[in-house]
């Protein structure tokens, strides 16, 4: 139908095992990208509408769009937005939702987006290509905010070090910048298996796309979306990304620890559980790692959507916490 994608979707046999998408159905890719799994779902013979905050990458899947006979409809929004954006398109509910978390392959591949540091580039980071730059937090946030955003959001053990030598090294304007500085603050050894400025990279990003609160969002909007019986697949690469999923689907799942004589029940009297968890966490296997190190540390969970109403926003905050 069309050219082969650029980039290889994550996990992608696992999650369509886990849509398990039919003719005629609807279903929402929450996070277009490449394209990947948008593909592969049109591929099934369903109908997709695939989201993206990135205005690149919606004007670059238009060919796709154009080749799928009308059966997929680009929407540049945040996958947070999908169920008013899909009543606007006059959908009500889907049969599946997928969610690929994160910065994507084509972001991290263009200098020019500043999301890595393994290439230079202007430090920017910003998905939408809109509102406050890296260079713009790194440059005036005060420390004691850097620091709090590198420990929360990256996981940082030495945040607080980091900071400093941030504040000490401003301004910065370049991904290589921020790199050296983080090396500088750190060490470095070249060749160690990962990279002391991972963290750095991720928290910054983490908070100038708000993607915590995003997802947190977005897995309430796709409760709202999907139908009985319909399959919800979310993809995480970080730990803090991860017991968001876990937690969000613990509680809808009513799979919650139980009470006891000393503590009642908090599940007693509340609403029914709306998904049902349907395995254990996927994770890639040493062949697809081989094919694409990306997957190293992708997570998949899956869960079925049960005829319960759906609860709302209330995903915990403290999934946030390192």
């Amino acid at each position: 139908m069309t050219a082969p994608a650029p980039h290889i979707p994550v996990l992608l046999d696992e999650v369509l095992a886990g849509l398990a998408p039919g003719p005629e159905e609807i279903h929402v890719d929450g996070t277009f990208g490449a394209g990947g799994y948008t593909r592969a779902i049109l591929g099934q013979g369903a109908r997709v509408y695939a989201f993206d905050r990135d205005p690149d990458a919606i004007a670059e899947g238009k060919a796709i769009e154009e080749a799928a006979g009308g059966k997929l409809t680009l929407v540049p929004e945040r996958f947070s937005r999908m169920a008013e954006a899909l009543a606007e398109h006059g959908v009500a509910q889907v049969d599946g939702v997928t969610l690929d978390i994160g910065v994507s392959s084509m972001q991290l591949d263009r200098a020019e987006r500043g999301f890595s540091f393994q290439s230079d580039g202007p430090l920017d980071m910003r998905m939408e290509k809109d509102g406050m730059s890296a260079a713009d937090f790194v440059n005036t946030a005060d420390e004691a905010e850097i620091a709090d955003v590198l420990y929360t959001l990256g996981e940082e053990p030495r945040a607080r070090r980091v900071a400093r030598a941030i504040v000490q090294a401003r301004p910065l304007s370049r991904t290589g910048d921020l790199t050296e500085v983080v090396h500088r603050a750190l060490g470095h050894r070249p060749h160690e298996k990962k990279d002391p400025a991972t963290r750095t990279f991720q928290a910054i990003r983490i908070h100038l796309n708000a993607e915590l609160d995003e997802l947190e969002q977005g897995l309430a909007a796709a409760e709202r979306v999907l139908k009985p019986g319909g399959r919800l697949a979310v993809v995480s690469f970080h730990s803090i990304e991860d017991r968001i999923v876990k937690r969000f689907l613990r509680e809808r799942s009513g799979a919650n620890p139980a009470g006891s004589r000393h503590l009642p029940d908090a599940r007693a009297g509340g609403p029914r559980p709306s998904f049902e968890a349907v395995a254990k966490p996927v994770r890639a296997g040493e062949a697809e790692i081989a094919r694409n190190p990306r997957s190293r540390s992708a997570t998949l969970r899956v869960a079925h959507r049960t005829e319960a109403s759906p609860w709302g926003l209330s995903v915990k905050k403290e999934g946030r916490q390192g």
